[in-house]
């Protein structure tokens, strides 16, 4: 559900973003939008007295890494690709991030792939090269088309690995991984903006962007941690593909842009592309290494350990816990507790 909900409040704000792209430059947007979401979740967590975070170096290491690339790279060359085409492609493009996701976590992280997950991602790449063809549409033409496209998926990449570095610090603080990550990057390309001249927009443009910000980014954001903890990266990927679609029909909505051939191709090929992902169904017997970490959790079959005190069933709770080897067999995702190999 949190990875739904993700979903939800990123995928309005490419055709928001598109709107507020008239009023000042890519660069300075993508700041204002980190900004805000940053600012936002500060102040929520000072409202909540939420108590201070500590990292390991070595988690502090791979979040700097998601910042770099999803945090400051990502957001400029979306806002980028955003200003030379619709909002609509745009919004479908962006499917193109679950793939990339994917590939990496299957290559790179080790996480397990099947045949369904497999076809729904070529499903999702062929819909992206209908959307971003050169000279697929009348309204472009092909160089217009396609460099606008590069920066996108150039977007995609760069969350791409940010969602795979992300994973890595998952079972910490999700608000505090979000804050960390809207003020780091937000700050940088607000000065790096300013420094190439980007011009101040007013003052209704600078609270929207940061308003957005907060929701696309900073609340979409502390959801998406929150079901890496679960999921993995792929499968959330998988299950945030659906962003893309509500971009569009927003887009379609609010902005009146044209319903084509082209798009209504492409939002064929990722639906399904989307829906082989959502349906999967993955059992097996498996077996647990013994493990010992801290983060949140509730006394289920993987979390069957001893406490100094009571604890309230059902209530989640966080220490340092271990857990005992054991071998069973239940649907699972490439969670914290499941990267066995198959």
């Amino acid at each position: 559900m949190s990875a739904l909900l993700a979903a939800l409040l990123f995928g309005v704000s490419a055709p928001l973003a598109k709107v507020l792209l008239a009023q000042t430059s890519p660069w300075l947007l993508a700041a204002l939008l980190y900004l805000g979401s940053g600012m936002g979740l500060w102040v929520v967590r000072r409202l909540q007295h939420v108590q201070p975070v500590t990292l390991a170096w070595r988690d502090w290491a791979w979040l700097a890494g998601a910042i770099v690339t999803g945090g400051i790279a990502a957001p400029v060359l979306l806002m980028t690709g955003l200003a030379g085409m619709s909002a609509s492609q745009s919004s479908l493009l962006l499917n193109a991030e679950s793939v990339l996701t994917a590939v990496l976590a299957w290559v790179v992280f080790k996480e397990n792939v099947d045949r369904r997950i497999a076809l729904g991602m070529a499903a999702i790449v062929a819909g992206a090269l209908v959307l971003s063809w050169p000279g697929a549409t009348a309204e472009h033409s092909a160089t217009s088309t396609l460099w606008p496209s590069l920066a996108v998926l150039g977007a995609c990449l760069g969350w791409a690995v940010d969602n795979n570095l992300t994973r890595k610090v998952a079972l910490n603080d999700a608000g505090f991984i979000a804050m960390a990550k809207g003020l780091s990057a937000g700050s940088t390309n607000l000065v790096l903006a300013v420094a190439l001249g980007a011009g101040w927009p007013g003052w209704e443009t600078t609270l929207s962007a940061g308003l957005l910000g907060f929701l696309s980014y900073g609340a979409s954001l502390t959801l998406f941690v929150l079901a890496l903890r679960h999921l993995g990266a792929s499968r959330t990927g998988a299950y945030f593909s659906v962003a893309p679609f509500f971009g569009a029909l927003v887009s379609v909505l609010l902005l009146h842009e044209p319903v084509t051939v082209q798009l209504l191709v492409a939002a064929a090929l990722m639906a399904w592309g989307v829906w082989l992902h959502l349906s999967e169904d993955h059992a097996h017997e498996h077996a647990h290494e013994a493990l010992e970490h801290a983060h949140e959790h509730v006394h289920d079959a993987h979390h069957q350990h001893e406490h100094d005190g009571p604890v309230v069933p059902g209530v989640p709770h966080k220490h340092v816990h271990r857990h005992r080897p054991m071998s069973h067999s239940h649907a699972h995702f490439p969670d914290a507790h499941h990267r066995h190999g198959h």
